[in-house]
């Protein structure tokens, strides 16, 4: 009886834990297939434009999904072809304007036998150097502008061009290609102004008589660049970090103080060396570019009708201030 007892007892424990098992492995092929995509002996497709495919190595599934077709007339179509990238002179063509030009007279110069290295002032004359006496007592006002194209050998044109194309590559996207021609046409012809007005009240003298020094060269013009950007990297339009903007105002600065100072330290010493600066070319266009500047705003970050017109404002201030300035010069030379 107990033998009998122990027998039944063995199998009903032998069917439980059958029967345990049996439910697990059950449980187990049941979320296998579900995992696979099988149920019930048949396929199921979860994904309609997805197949499931079992990957034997990791024991897991991954979809692959296959290209959507769009219907025609849907808006989408091929990627736009690149644009073509544009010559790095059409980013600033006043810049490179101004420097082909200098270097033009200059080749001229010299293919009309003019020496590279030291023209004479007679010379520089002919081409269009400013002259106290010639704009006073000549006339010829147009010495105002022709003198900032003009240049005394080959190390002032290379010195003056290096830095009008760098301070014109940073002033041409804040204020234009319009605006940059107009800055240096207008300092230019404010720091010859200024020479002509100091040469003609304190000429040089000597044991025969007066003469006036001969001015030429775009220094001026490169210090009413130098001028403008000053105060337009001030402005809070520009969308350049604060950071950026207060390095690249202090390098303007530094490099207009700079040049000044070594401008008047070779004056000071230009007994001994030879050498003249006309720093007063350089104050009046320096002067010029920060009044220019003023009325401004940077042609990044401001509507382009607002732009225009403060462009056009500080070309008719600065015009008619200079005008005045040339009346009065006259005046005083009667």
């Amino acid at each position: 009886m107990v033998a009998s007892n122990c027998a039944m007892l063995a199998r009903t424990k032998e069917q439980t834990t059958t029967a345990v098992r049996v439910g697990f492995v059950m449980r187990f092929m049941e979320a296998t297939r579900s995992r696979l995509g099988f149920q019930h002996g048949s396929v199921q497709r979860p994904m309609r434009n997805a197949e499931m495919h079992y990957d034997d190595s990791m024991g897991s599934s991954s979809q692959i999904p296959q290209p959507e077709i769009l219907p025609p007339g849907s808006g989408y179509g091929p990627p736009p072809e690149p644009r073509p990238r544009r010559p790095r002179w059409a980013s600033s063509p006043a810049t490179y304007l101004l420097v082909g030009v200098n270097c033009l007279v200059f080749l001229a110069m010299v293919a009309h036998r003019i020496s590279p290295l030291s023209p004479t002032p007679a010379q520089l004359m002919n081409w269009g150097a400013d002259h106290a006496g010639a704009v006073l007592v000549g006339g010829e006002w147009w010495r105002i502008v022709t003198a900032m194209f003009v240049h005394v050998g080959i190390i002032h044109l290379a010195t003056n061009m290096w830095c009008l194309w760098n301070l014109g590559l940073l002033a041409e996207p804040l204020m234009g290609s319009a605006g940059v021609f107009a800055v240096y046409i207008l300092t230019g012809a404010a720091g010859n102004l200024m020479s002509t007005l100091v040469n003609w009240v304190w000429p040089i003298r000597d044991a025969g008589g007066v003469a006036f020094p001969v001015g030429a060269g775009a220094s001026g013009a490169v210090f009413g660049i130098a001028g403008a950007l000053i105060v337009l990297l001030k402005s809070q339009r520009l969308p350049v970090p604060p950071l950026e903007l207060k390095k690249l105002r202090r390098s303007v600065i530094y490099f207009a103080a700079i040049n000044l100072v070594l401008g008047l330290s070779i004056s000071a010493g230009s007994r001994l060396t030879g050498i003249s600066i006309d720093n007063m070319a350089h104050l009046g266009g320096f002067s010029c570019g920060l009044l220019f500047a003023m009325p401004m705003v940077p042609r990044l970050g401001s509507p382009r009708p607002v732009f225009q017109a403060r462009l056009g404002a500080a070309v008719a201030m600065i015009v008619g201030i200079l005008v005045l300035f040339g009346f009065y010069l006259a005046k005083l030379a009667a």
